[in-house]
C-alpha cells in the first residue's frame, strides 16, 4: 500500500483564487525519501504541513486530496486524526524554540508526548528518553533533560524536537528545516541518524530544506517549487549536478562555497507574493531564457531521463564554473568599538546546598573568552552547537550576565545586566536573533514594530515615524506594501529582514547577528548577507556574526573566530582561516563543509 499520496492538491486563501499551492502531486512507498526545495514563500511549508491535515488560518484546501496510509484526510475523524499524528506521522518544526514549552523542563515534555499517544510503558519512558536523547547526539543525554528550552543552544533545541517526532515511532516523518542552526558536524550526525532510522523501520520522508547539501545526504529525489508549483521533479544526483529549469539552475548557484570566498550571487529580482503569480511562467520576469513562450504557463512534463520539469526552455547541461566576487577587504585595525576580557559564563549558579554538600558545578558555557570587535569591522563566530557562541552574544546584549570578565563599548564598562543599562547604551548595541518568529510581536504591523525603536530611542513624531519607515523598509529590500502586514502574513525571509530593519532603525554602533541566515533558503541567504554587508559598511556599524557554516563567514566576515568547547582556539583573517587553517579542529569543521558541498561525495538516499 502507498503510504502517501498527493494528488491535484491545491491550497488558496479563503474566498480567493489565489493559490498557495498549485496542483501538487507525488506519492511515497515505506523507505522512500522527497525533498523539497525553493525560496522562502513558495508554498513549501504550506504542502508539508497539509500532509498532516494541518492548514493555516486564511487557507483552504480548494482542489485535490492527500491520503496518509490509505485514509483521505478531508474525511477522517478528530479523534483518529489525533492518533494518526501522534503514531503514524510526525513533524519536525522549522523552529524548535516555538515548539517547546518554555516553561517545562525538555526531559518532561519528551516523557509527556509518550504518555499522550500510549507509545511507551509508563515505566520504561524515563529511560527511552534518555535513549532518544543519546540517539540524537545530545550531551549527557542522562542529565540534559532536566533543563529547561532557554538553557539549550539553538542546535541543541533542535535535536530536543527531533527525539519528541521520533518518540512514538512514526511510520511517515515529515522534516521542516530539520537541521536549521546545527554546525555541519552535528548535522552529519542526524542525518546519518534519519537515513539508518529509515534504513531500520522503512519509516517515509518528505524534507523540507533550504539546505541542498541536506537533501542530497538524505533525499532520493527532490521537488524544486516556485510560486507554489513544483517547476522540477527529478532524482537528487541528476538535479544536482545538471539541474533543467533556469530557477533550479540559479538557486545551485546560489550556494556559498568556502573554497571561493566571496559572497554569492542571488537571483535576480523577486519571487512572486504567495497566491500572486500572474499569467504565464512565473518565474519568466526573472529568467534568462525568457521568451514569447512563456506567456503561456508550461506543464509539467516528463523527462527522458527521468523527473518532471515545468519549462518552456530547459537548460540540460552541466552547471557552469560560478564566478565570485572579490572577496570582503578586512578593515583597517582601529580602536575596538568592543572589547571582551576573561569571560566566563555559567548557567547554573552555585546554591546554598551545592555549597554545604560542596557539590561540584558543571563546566562552564564559557571559560575565559577575549575578544575585540574594530569600528566598522564584521566578525564571525564559528562553531559547534552549545559551543558558546550565542553565549557571548547574549553576554554583550546584557541577556545573560557572566560570572567573570569584562565587556566595554568604546573603553567604557557596559553593565552586565540589559535592565541597568541607560538608553543610549541599548541604542548602540542592538541584537538581531535566529528566529524572528518569536522576537517580533505577532499582534503588530510591521510600521508598529518599526515605529518602536523611533519612537524610544529619537522620539520621532508620526511623520518622522512614516518617513524613517518607508526609508527603513527600502534599505531592506521590501516593497512599501508590507508596513502594514502582520509578521505572519511574511514569508521567513521577508520576516528576518523586518528584524534587521528594526535593529538598524536604531542607528546602532554594533549590531549582533545570531545565525540569521540559517533558516532562510540558499538564493534569501545570499541577499540577506549581501544586505548585512552593505549595509554594515555604508553606515560603519561593527556586526557580531554567529553562525555554524564556515561557507557563509567566509563569504561574509573580514575577520573569524573559531571556538570549541567554550574556548576560542583560532582566530585571524576570515580568508586566511578558511584557506590555510592551523588547528586541528577549524580543519576538521571545514573538511566537514567541503564534504557536504561535494554532491559526489554524497550517499543519497534510497527509494
Amino acid at each position: 500500500m502507498t503510504l502517501l499520496r498527493v494528488q491535484d492538491l491545491t491550497i488558496s486563501r479563503t474566498g480567493s483564487d489565489a493559490h498557495i499551492v498549485r496542483s501538487a502531486n507525488f506519492a511515497l512507498d515505506s523507505g522512500q525519501t522527497l525533498g523539497i526545495a525553493g525560496e522562502s514563500g513558495c508554498g513549501k511549508s504550506t504542502l508539508l504541513l497539509a500532509l498532516m491535515g494541518v492548514v493555516k488560518p486564511g487557507l483552504a484546501v480548494t482542489g485535490g486530496q492527500v491520503h496518509v496510509m490509505g485514509q483521505d484526510l478531508r474525511l477522517i475523524a478528530p479523534e483518529a486524526m489525533r492518533r494518526l499524528r501522534g503514531q503514524s506521522v510526525a513533524m519536525v518544526p522549522q523552529s524548535a524554540a516555538m515548539a517547546l514549552t518554555p516553561t517545562m523542563r525538555v526531559g518532561a515534555q519528551l516523557a509527556e508526548a509518550m504518555a499522550v499517544h500510549d507509545a511507551i510503558p509508563p515505566d520504561a519512558i524515563a529511560a527511552h528518553t534518555t535513549t532518544l536523547f543519546a540517539r540524537v547526539r545530545l550531551p549527557e543525554p542522562d542529565q540534559i533533560g532536566a533543563r529547561y528550552p532557554h538553557e539549550l543552544s539553538g542546535g541543541q533545541m533542535q535535536r530536543v524536537a527531533i527525539a519528541m517526532a521520533l518518540a512514538c515511532g512514526p511510520q511517515l516523518l515529515l522534516l521542516d528545516e530539520p537541521t536549521t542552526g546545527l554546525d555541519v558536524t552535528t548535522q552529519a550526525g542526524i542525518l546519518d541518524l534519519l537515513d539508518e532510522l529509515r534504513r531500520e523501520t522503512g519509516m517515509a520522508m518528505v524534507c523540507v530544506s533550504h539546505d541542498i547539501g541536506v537533501l542530497a545526504r538524505l533525499t532520493a529525489r527532490v521537488a524544486v517549487m516556485y510560486g507554489g508549483r513544483i517547476v522540477e521533479d527529478r532524482p537528487t544526483a541528476n538535479l544536482l549536478t545538471r539541474p533543467a529549469h533556469p530557477y533550479a539552475r540559479a538557486l545551485m548557484a546560489s550556494v556559498p562555497r568556502i573554497e571561493s570566498p566571496g559572497l554569492p550571487p542571488s537571483i535576480h529580482g523577486s519571487p512572486p507574493p504567495p497566491g500572486e503569480t500572474g499569467r504565464g511562467c512565473a518565474f519568466a520576469p526573472r529568467c534568462s531564457r525568457a521568451h514569447a513562450a512563456c506567456e503561456e504557463e508550461p506543464a509539467l512534463s516528463p523527462l527522458t531521463e527521468g523527473g518532471r520539469i515545468a519549462c518552456h526552455a530547459p537548460d540540460h547541461g552541466p552547471l557552469a564554473p560560478i564566478e565570485m566576487p572579490d572577496p570582503v577587504v578586512a578593515q583597517e585595525a582601529g580602536a575596538p568599538i568592543i572589547a571582551v576580557r576573561g569571560l566566563v559564563v555559567q548557567y547554573r549558579r552555585a546554591s546554598l546546598l551545592s555549597r554545604l554538600t560542596r557539590r561540584s558545578l558543571p563546566d562552564p558555557v564559557l571559560a575565559g573568552i577575549s575578544l575585540t570587535l574594530a569600528k566598522g569591522e564584521i566578525l564571525g563566530l564559528v562553531g559547534e552547537s552549545g559551543s558558546g557562541k550565542s553565549t557571548i552574544l547574549r553576554a554583550i546584549a546584557g541577556l545573560w550576565p557572566p560570572s567573570a570578565g569584562s565587556i566595554t563599548l568604546d573603553g567604557a564598562n557596559l553593565p552586565a545586566r540589559v535592565t541597568e543599562r541607560d538608553r543610549t547604551a541599548l541604542r548602540r548595541v542592538q541584537v538581531v536573533f535566529q528566529n524572528p518568529d518569536a522576537s517580533l510581536n505577532p499582534r503588530h504591523t510591521v510600521r508598529e514594530i518599526l515605529a518602536q525603536p523611533l519612537r524610544l530611542y529619537f522620539n520621532a513624531s508620526p511623520t518622522e515615524v512614516e518617513a524613517r519607515a518607508h526609508r527603513l523598509i527600502a534599505d531592506v529590500r521590501l516593497d512599501p506594501a508590507h508596513l502594514g502586514r502582520r509578521p505572519a502574513q511574511l514569508s521567513g525571509g521577508e520576516r528576518q529582514r523586518v528584524a534587521l530593519a528594526r535593529a538598524f532603525a536604531a542607528e546602532p554602533d554594533v549590531i549582533l547577528c545570531d545565525e540569521v541566515t540559517s533558516a532562510l533558503d540558499v538564493s534569501v541567504q545570499a541577499s540577506v548577507l549581501a544586505l548585512i554587508h552593505d549595509l554594515c559598511h555604508a553606515r560603519g556599524t561593527s556586526c557580531l556574526f554567529v553562525a555554524h557554516d564556515l561557507a557563509v563567514v567566509a563569504a561574509l566576515c573580514d575577520r573569524v573566530a573559531v571556538l570549541h568547547r567554550g574556548q576560542i582556539v583560532e582566530e585571524g583573517p576570515a580568508r586566511t582561516v578558511c584557506s590555510t587553517p592551523e588547528h586541528p579542529y577549524t580543519r576538521s569543521l571545514i573538511e566537514a563543509v567541503r564534504r557536504a558541498s561535494d554532491v559526489r561525495g554524497h550517499s543519497f538516499g534510497e527509494s
